[in-house]
């Protein structure tokens, strides 16, 4: 958590989602996408598709098959992470990271480091931790500070992984 003077925001995890922070984490969403970020979704995103969204994640938080974080300032939320940990049989040490998203308004504030920090203390039981992204993406830097290490690499992609 960073306590900052102009920069003040909390992480927390969430175990169900009220419909003001579904709200919230849609605008998230629509903006990281008008913003050209590679998450799935094409470019204008609508807000009730983006709800759609939110309610299928809210379904799997609730059941335990994925934890979601949130990063909070004044305004509301300003960033998000998931961390998918409903997994085969044989690998329940693992866990996928999908949707880090910061809106663009609260970036280089420490806030993807925060939900990161968050992230890895919130799921100490996953040994092995893994991550999908474009090349170009600058959060690769980030996971590379966090021990994350590019275990394969194709055109435009780099999957990471890290072992506890």
């Amino acid at each position: 958590m960073n306590d900052l003077r102009r920069d003040r925001h909390t992480v927390r995890r969430l175990s169900g989602l009220t419909d003001a922070e579904m709200h919230g984490l849609a605008l998230v969403l629509v903006d990281c996408v008008e913003d050209g970020a590679s998450v799935s979704f094409m470019h204008p995103l609508s807000l009730p598709k983006a709800l759609a969204f939110w309610r299928r994640v809210a379904d799997d938080v609730e059941s335990g098959a994925r934890a979601l974080l949130v990063a909070e300032d004044a305004t509301g939320i300003v960033g998000t992470v998931q961390v998918v940990l409903e997994q085969p049989e044989n690998q329940p040490h693992r866990a996928d990271i999908s949707k880090m998203l910061v809106h663009r308004r609260a970036r280089r504030r420490g806030i993807g480091a925060a939900l990161l920090t968050q992230l890895v203390k919130a799921t100490p039981q996953q040994s092995t931790i893994s991550i999908r992204a474009p090349t170009n993406n600058p959060a690769v830097r980030l996971y590379e500070r966090f021990g994350f290490k590019v275990v394969e690499q194709s055109e435009g992609a780099v999957r990471m992984r890290r072992e506890a």
